[in-house]
């Protein structure tokens, strides 16, 4: 691991520690021009750590730092995301797949932070998660099912079957699970997008039942007190 420190930091606000993992795109030609455009101050951007597509590891914000990656939004109903999370930035181009190299380091960097901040597989999440409306990253190639088999993130329960159509559909019900999940609270159409860019990339068209099922799955097993959060 090389540590090259961006100055695009500050102190944690309100007193929060991480209880999040962002996982992001760089969308750069190069690791070198990522890592130069996180470590210049002229950016204001930054991330705790960069991995390239070789699996080499920058760490370039302390972990105990308010690193400038995830921007506005929110997660379980509570918005800084910056203060209350570590975020990781990937070397990739958004259309291409993932490295091996690159997921073997990432699958190697995780769980020291998860255990170091006593972070829930829950909690590591993607941008495009607490971002809808402005972020797709990591994307759609990015491989969500991999990190969960190794209890690094979530995914649909394994072996629970996904019903075909047709299942009732309720888009009202979609947001209220979405939102139990941890999206922020935007119509179901929105929420569509980002839970399938993560969940169900291969799906298109309107809301069908295996939307409804998986949504409904994870709601159930992970849910977030969003009024708790606010409190």
């Amino acid at each position: 691991m090389t540590a090259g420190l961006s100055p695009n930091h500050g102190p944690r606000r309100d007193g929060l520690r991480p209880e999040l993992i962002v996982l992001h795109f760089t969308a750069m030609q190069s690791h070198e021009a990522a890592r130069a455009r996180l470590c210049d101050p002229g950016a204001e951007v930054s991330a705790h750590y960069l991995i390239s597509s070789r699996g080499e590891v920058d760490l370039l914000v302390p972990e105990d730092r308010r690193a400038w990656h995830a921007g506005q939004g929110e997660w379980g109903g509570r918005g800084d995301v910056n203060s209350r999370s570590i975020g990781i930035e990937l070397d990739n181009d958004g259309a291409s797949p993932f490295p091996e190299p690159l997921m073997a380091a990432l699958e190697v960097l995780l769980p020291g932070i998860m255990a170091r901040w006593s972070i829930a597989p829950e909690g590591v999440i993607a941008h495009s998660d607490m971002a809808p409306l402005r972020k797709v990253d990591p994307g759609p190639r990015f491989d969500w099912r991999r990190l969960a088999r190794q209890g690094l993130s979530v995914w649909r329960e394994p072996g629970a079957p996904v019903p075909l159509d047709p299942v009732p559909l309720d888009p009202v019900r979609f947001v209220a699970d979405a939102r139990r999940f941890g999206y922020p609270d935007l119509p179901a159409d929105i929420l569509l997008a980002a839970v399938r860019l993560r969940f169900r990339p291969w799906g298109r068209g309107p809301l069908s039942g295996a939307d409804m099922a998986v949504m409904a799955d994870l709601a159930r097993r992970f849910p977030v007190d969003v009024e708790d959060a606010r409190a």
